[in-house]
């Protein structure tokens, strides 16, 4: 059985700065027709850095909608067209000023799909280069360094609620506990 939705129409309801809302008709697979609310988004990216001293860069920073600070991966959001790797190291070098000598892609993930149309690309970076951060004008950041069985240990103790931030998390520590062979 093929487990896929027809839509039927489509209507946008809201255009946005950085979303749109659409309500569709679907034809579901039994032949009804339902209605599903789509919030569409250009997608974004994540990227766990850590350095030579098995340290990993969060940014601290305000988010508006939750009302208060919390700890994330240097992150941000994908310029129409964007590739996600170009994106994933201009966020970091603005957000945190590093540079990594490697970039590995760690896959990516939909953060909420019931609803919303949405992918966050998921980036490894090591041999880091310090410089400067430039964050987005508005955008204001700050950089800790948290060494990564700390960083565990706050995921476990749910001191990091960010959905990305923890699936970064968890992507990361598959690499770095991997065996060696």
């Amino acid at each position: 059985m093929e487990l896929k939705e027809e839509m039927v129409s489509q209507q946008t309801v809201y255009e946005g700065i950085i979303v749109n809302v659409r309500r569709d008709k679907a034809r579901l697979l039994d032949g009804r027709i339902a209605n599903r609310e789509v919030v569409e988004h250009p997608g974004g990216v994540a990227v766990f850095a850590m350095d030579g001293q098995g340290r990993v860069a969060l940014v601290r920073q305000f988010r508006y909608p939750l009302g208060e600070v919390t700890l994330e991966l240097p992150a941000g959001k994908l310029e129409p067209g964007e590739d996600p790797r170009a994106s994933g190291l201009r966020e970091l070098a603005e957000e945190t000023g590093l540079t990594p000598g490697t970039f590995l892609p760690l896959g990516s993930i939909a953060s909420s799909p019931g609803i919303l149309a949405e992918r966050i690309h998921l980036f490894f970076a090591r041999d880091l280069v310090q410089g400067e951060a430039r964050p987005d004008d508005g955008e204001f950041v700050e950089t800790l360094w948290v060494p990564y069985q700390d960083l565990l240990d706050m995921a476990r103790r749910g001191e990091i609620q960010d959905g990305k931030t923890l699936a970064g998390i968890l992507k990361a520590s598959f690499l770095l506990e991997a065996p060696q062979t």
